[in-house]
């Protein structure tokens, strides 16, 4: 593929359209979570309710960020594990919303919150050794992910 201008900005696009169609997908089924996130049993330093959207987008955007830096290294033929395994993680955060939140099954959710983390420590790393700053860019979404 001859890189242009154009196909290099059709191509953030295309991330930036990925990676908020997969925080819609989990955003919708945390629409009526407030009540349920309140009556959680939180530790002290948990984080309010109201931080968890404004943190989440700029996460989805710096993962977007990060894949197009991927992709736009080494495009999907050359990058396809890492870009793979950026897809499945995403597909993965999306789903875990609708487990515990949804679903309300919180055994599941902490198997999948585990298996999650393990997909983004792999695709940090894959990245990392595409694009250094890719992975970097996914390190703060690997904290909050930690954290949360």
């Amino acid at each position: 593929m001859v890189r242009t201008r154009l196909n290099d900005i059709m191509g953030l696009i295309g991330w930036i359209v990925l990676c908020f169609a997969a925080a819609a997908a989990g955003g919708r089924a945390s629409i009526e979570s407030g009540v349920f996130y309140q009556q959680l049993l939180r530790p002290a330093w948990a984080p309010p309710a109201w931080l968890f959207g404004p943190v989440w987008t700029l996460l989805y955007a710096m993962m977007a960020v990060a894949a197009w830096l991927v992709w736009r290294n080494r495009g999907f033929s050359g990058a396809r594990i890492a870009l793979l395994l950026f897809i499945v993680q995403l597909v993965i955060n999306a789903l875990w919303t609708w487990i515990f939140f949804v679903w309300k099954q919180g055994a599941w959710a902490v198997v999948e919150i585990v298996v999650l983390w393990l997909l983004i420590a792999a695709t940090l790393y894959v990245f990392l050794r595409v694009r250094p700053l890719a992975g970097m860019l996914l390190l703060p979404y690997l904290a909050w992910v930690t954290f949360a």
